[in-house]
């Protein structure tokens, strides 16, 4: 049960655009992830300039104002062979849907454990 937060500049991508942000990545997780179909919770945010705070060449990578930060947060135990095809897998269907920069794709891996879920009624319906 993946949760994803993306966080992105306003009026960047617009529109439609921003729905195939989710639809990218929903489709690469269940392409390296092991994600099911049904498993979608996406929250997507846009900020004002102000708020985002972009270094432009941190690690050698020369990122625009436009860069999108995609944080995931899903149970542990993927290999990091997945966690690399994740990787490529967005910022390649990025690239190839919505002409982002390859550059500009910006990816946060959180693990946390099954009992840390809580699907709604107050439970952890994950623990047994």
């Amino acid at each position: 049960m993946p949760l994803v937060r993306i966080d992105l500049a306003q009026g960047h991508p617009a529109g439609n655009e921003r729905r195939d942000i989710g639809e990218v990545i929903h489709e690469a997780m269940r392409a390296t992830l092991d994600v099911p179909d049904g498993d979608r919770f996406q929250i997507m945010t846009a900020h004002p300039d102000a708020d985002l705070v972009i270094d432009s060449n941190y690690l050698g990578v020369a990122r625009s104002k436009h860069c999108i930060f995609i944080q995931v947060t899903l149970n542990a135990g993927r290999s990091v062979e997945q966690k690399r095809a994740f990787h490529r897998a967005v910022a390649d269907g990025l690239n190839a849907r919505l002409r982002v920069r390859r550059e500009d794709v910006f990816i946060n891996l959180v693990e946390v454990k099954r009992e840390d879920w809580s699907f709604g009624n107050g439970e952890a319906q994950y623990v047994t």
